[in-house]
């Protein structure tokens, strides 16, 4: 299995190429630009929940597969109905090579983003662990940005934030956007972080950290995001955010959060917030 032996490369983020940019630009430029050496023992686990993303999900394994980090990809299925199943069939015959691994599993019925996640990182064998929705909301190729803090060990936990404002997002529905930030500083005050997107799917783990929260983690559905944001905090794990660009999705098109949901996570962070 990937992550004992190490894979030496020259592409970008190795050793190699970092060191000829540094010698062009210099330290200070590739700070600015975001240039850095990603370690050859680096595995990533990328978890992606999986329901109902026929049109998307394999669009979005190849742009995962694109970006030029040693991982592991694990897709869970949430009990699709739409033919999603077929895909995923597709996407496990795949050759495996050295710098990709595709793992499938399937819940036995319907669950929720929560419960497939926790099944997800109960598989994970990587060093540092990533949140990946399976549509086309987010993008892959800032895999890269996400991780330099972790890597560089001033991280543990690294949040995307979709409104820290130097990237791109499509425009789309306003109360989702108050709601959001309505959730968001709720849950600052419970956990005293001072996040500005809770809600962000992209949330990049240190392993240990996997190790220690997922276990106790226990919502199934779309509280995940305030219940692990509480359990983080609640154990002093320190949390940087990076901005992401987002290309969000309308209902038309598939979205699938709700105001029903908006009300569990209201609960989720009064009840994660005052206790364990």
């Amino acid at each position: 299995m990937p992550g004992t032996e190490s894979h030496h490369h020259t592409g970008p983020y190795s050793r190699t190429w970092y060191e000829s940019l540094r010698s062009t630009i210099g330290d200070a430029g590739c700070r600015q630009l975001g240039f850095y050496a990603i370690p050859d023992d680096t595995l990533l686990s990328v978890v992606v929940p999986v329901y109902n993303e026929r049109d998307t999900l394999e669009k979005l394994v190849d742009g995962v597969i694109a970006v030029p980090i040693r991982k592991e990809i694990i897709l869970v299925d949430d009990c699709s109905t739409d033919g999603t199943d077929q895909i995923l069939k597709k996407l496990e015959s795949r050759p495996v090579d050295a710098e990709n691994v595709i793992h499938v599993y399937r819940q036995q019925r319907n669950e929720g983003k929560g419960a497939a996640l926790k099944t997800g990182f109960q598989h994970v064998s990587g060093t540092i662990v990533i949140v990946q929705d399976a549509d086309l909301e987010y993008d892959p190729g800032e895999y890269p940005r996400l991780l330099q803090p972790i890597i560089e060990n001033k991280a543990d936990v690294v949040f995307g934030s979709r409104f820290l404002g130097d990237q791109p997002h499509r425009v789309l529905y306003y109360w989702h956007y108050l709601g959001n930030r309505f959730l968001t500083t709720l849950s600052n005050c419970f956990t005293n972080l001072n996040l500005t997107d809770m809600e962000t799917c992209y949330k990049v783990f240190r392993r240990d950290v996997i190790d220690e929260v997922a276990p106790r983690l226990r919502q199934r559905r779309f509280g995940f995001e305030p219940e692990v944001t509480a359990r983080v905090a609640r154990r002093g794990f320190c949390v940087y955010e990076m901005s992401i660009g987002y290309s969000g999705r309308t209902y038309e098109q598939g979205k699938k959060i709700g105001w029903r949901d908006g009300l569990q996570a209201l609960w989720c962070i009064v009840r994660y917030g005052l206790f364990d």
